[in-house]
């Protein structure tokens, strides 16, 4: 009798611990990685998991930290940090391609787009005192040219790259994260802030406030140059009456950001995800002003510089989309 009562207790044991074992396996963890605090890219991350959260209730749980950016981001993807990570679309293409500043990796094949979202510019605001009123006017400066793995940083690279500069050309260049240039610029510690970014946006607002601005033309033949050479950058423009001292357009470059994932993460994760997001679409573009003219039909092709993850795909068809 004993020796069954053992037997018994033993099975249950194990009967618990497999139930147990299904239950904790029945609920999938995921994180996106985003930017900084004061950035869209916080924001959508944010957004996403709590559309996501309550529409699949216990079975996934959603997190969204703040990030060094979308370099980082796609480094986290490849290493298995996140499931998601938000991204410019030119680094996407450079991480699908193992081009700089992924070409130590090689290059990232199985990485996934999900879809696009905001129109990002590349953005540049001086402090009006430094009399800096063009790109070139950066010489001899003290520029925040942004902490390595963010967008800014390697879009001012490749803008570097273009021109035949490096960093001596500026007295300084900082390497603040973007939540710290807008103090920074305030505290008159730096000439100019450097951001990618889309817009209206709290750091600049907060920079605009704190000082006399100006917002400055990102413009020229080496611009066009490298317009022409690098398809994933386009003509953009920062518009007028967004920021304090800025009444008139703003021309620069930009691209779309996109939330990425890999061709490893589980389909259903991705397709619960999409869908959260989509039936939610009008909500989610009253979250910030950047995603006010957000459109489905372009979120699922503009900008998508890698293979959509078959997820996606599946709930774009299912709505009829693809």
């Amino acid at each position: 009798m004993k020796g069954k009562s053992l037997a018994w207790a033993l099975t249950a044991v194990l009967a618990g611990t497999s139930l147990g074992g299904v239950a904790q396996a029945a609920t999938q963890f995921v994180t996106i990685g985003t930017g900084g605090q004061t950035g869209v890219y916080y924001v959508a991350g944010q957004s996403i998991c709590r559309f996501l959260n309550r529409a699949a209730e216990e079975t996934i749980k959603c997190n969204a930290p703040s990030s060094g950016g979308g370099v980082a981001n796609v480094n986290g993807i490849r290493n298995g940090e996140f499931n998601f990570g938000i991204m410019q679309s030119d680094h996407q293409f450079k991480a699908m391609k193992g081009l700089e500043p992924f070409k130590n990796e090689g290059p990232m094949e199985d990485l996934r787009a999900v879809f696009s979202m905001q129109s990002e510019v590349f953005t540049v605001l001086a402090r009006k005192s430094a009399n800096i009123n063009g790109f070139d006017d950066l010489k001899g400066k003290r520029v925040n040219i942004g902490n390595p793995g963010s967008g800014q940083r390697d879009t001012i690279e490749e803008i570097m790259r273009v021109k035949g500069w490096d960093k001596s050309v500026f007295s300084l260049a900082s390497e603040l994260k973007p939540a710290e240039q807008a103090a920074a610029l305030g505290d008159n510690n730096i000439d100019a802030m450097t951001y990618f970014v889309g817009h209206p946006n709290g750091a600049i607002q907060e920079a605009a406030t704190t000082v006399d601005t100006v917002l400055v033309p990102v413009t020229g033949p080496d611009i066009d140059k490298l317009l022409a050479e690098k398809s994933y950058y386009t003509k953009a423009e920062i518009p007028a009456g967004l920021y304090k001292g800025s009444d008139k357009a703003t021309p620069s470059i930009g691209g779309k950001a996109v939330l990425s994932t890999s061709a490893k993460t589980d389909p259903e994760v991705v397709y619960q995800l999409v869908k959260s997001v989509f039936e939610n679409l009008d909500r989610f573009k009253k979250l910030h002003p950047a995603f006010a003219d957000l459109k489905a039909e372009d979120m699922i092709k503009v900008g998508l510089t890698a293979p959509l993850h078959e997820g996606a795909e599946r709930y774009y068809k299912e709505r009829g989309w693809l």
